[in-house]
């Protein structure tokens, strides 16, 4: 999930990541990880999911997640919706490319 705010709602955050908040905790599908109650707090719900957190300076975007099972492997190799500008400054859908077999590169300077 790419956003500018880490000031998301339990709504927008599931959204973003298909982890819908309810009163059990974090659920997605048959799964639900309990968080423990109270008001939702996006840091410690990617904590207890195991969904890393980046900030990128330049763009003043946020990544966050996916989940990862352990911290060691993703829970799924299905990849979340990605939306960016292409070379032409059209918008680009990962999703639209679901059911081809896709290769992502990608790099960072660190």
């Amino acid at each position: 999930m790419l956003t500018t705010t880490l000031e998301l709602t339990a709504d927008q955050f599931a959204a973003g990541t298909g982890w819908e908040i309810k009163p059990e905790g974090a659920c997605k599908g048959e799964v639900c990880v309990p968080l423990g109650g109270g008001d939702f707090d996006l840091a410690a719900t990617a904590e207890r999911l195991g969904m890393a957190i980046v900030h990128d300076d330049t763009s003043g975007r946020w990544a966050i997640g996916p989940e990862s099972l352990g911290d060691r492997a993703l829970a799924t190799a299905e990849a979340p919706e990605l939306v960016l500008d292409d070379i032409d400054g059209n918008e680009f859908r990962l999703s639209s490319l679901r059911g081809k077999k896709v290769v992502i590169v990608s790099w960072a300077p660190y």
